[in-house]
């Protein structure tokens, strides 16, 4: 077993999971959140609530924090500031879906020595949980092949994309996808209600024909698809991660915008809760 000692900075639906399965492969893992220490149940004797605590204790950060705003408070905020300090991790991880380009800004800022990989992450919670989840890989070689075992531990489907940031572009860009699916889907169960056809009836049908997709397939098993639209929950995440596709492509003309990116933003924030019978 490997002798690194791992932190997992941002313990909600994805990142506990995820440290938990670690913890259960036999690795040295530690949580760091801004929530109190006591809401983690079992893990909480895992939790570090001490930003610089936790990086003194772990050589190898993941961070599963929500958006860009979050993982520079982490990184370099005055009450976390995880690489501000004496003992930086060795290597860096960020497992949050954000902007390519936020990635390769990043790199600059890090303090020299701290190697950056961007390990982007596909997969409900309950992927998560079962260790199942996909993960496109972003990074040095060598410093990817230190981590590959650790991401078997948590995925099943591990892609070396090329240098750091390029596993971010592969997931937003399967992000834009997905968040087709969830507003194709959203939509045309709507339609069956008006039409009265059983929506279970049509989600069956469509699993085996053309209408197949990630989020009709699982809905039953997606911890968020009855959800909608609000910028403090899952869909407002997919929201998120469709912005960071266009903000990637933003220095690109001939890709920059299509009607589409305002049609799924707009269909996007206008989701109202599902309910399927």
């Amino acid at each position: 077993m490997s002798k690194d000692v791992v932190g997992i900075a941002g313990c909600g639906a994805m990142g506990l999971p995820m440290a938990q399965r670690l913890a259960d492969a036999g690795y040295e893992v530690w949580g760091h959140d801004v929530r109190p220490v006591g809401e983690f149940g079992e893990f909480a004797n895992r939790m570090v609530g001490d930003a610089a605590g936790f990086s003194e204790r772990c050589n190898i950060v993941i961070s599963v924090v929500r958006d860009a705003a979050q993982t520079r408070a982490l990184l370099f905020g005055e009450s976390q500031g995880i690489v501000k300090g004496l003992q930086p991790p060795d290597v860096l991880v960020i497992s949050s879906t954000l902007s390519p380009r936020f990635i390769r800004h990043l790199s600059k800022e890090l303090p020299e020595g701290l190697a950056l990989v961007d390990a982007a992450m596909s997969g409900a919670p309950y992927r998560a949980r079962s260790g199942t989840l996909s993960f496109m890989l972003g990074g040095p070689d060598d410093v990817l092949e230190r981590l590959t075992p650790l991401f078997e531990v948590m995925g099943e489907d591990i892609f070396r994309i090329g240098p750091a940031s390029m596993g971010m572009t592969a997931k937003v860009l399967n992000n834009y996808c997905a968040a087709t699916s969830v507003v194709a889907t959203h939509r045309v169960l709507g339609m069956a209600r008006a039409l009265e056809l059983d929506e279970r009836t049509l989600l069956n049908v469509m699993k085996v024909s053309s209408g197949s997709n990630w989020f009709a397939d699982r809905i039953d098993q997606i911890d968020w698809a009855s959800e909608g639209y609000s910028t403090s929950n899952t869909i407002g995440i997919v929201e998120k991660d469709v912005e960071s596709a266009l903000d990637a492509v933003s220095e690109h003309p001939a890709v920059a915008h299509a009607p589409l990116d305002d049609a799924l933003l707009a269909s996007l924030r206008a989701l109202e809760s599902l309910k399927i019978d």
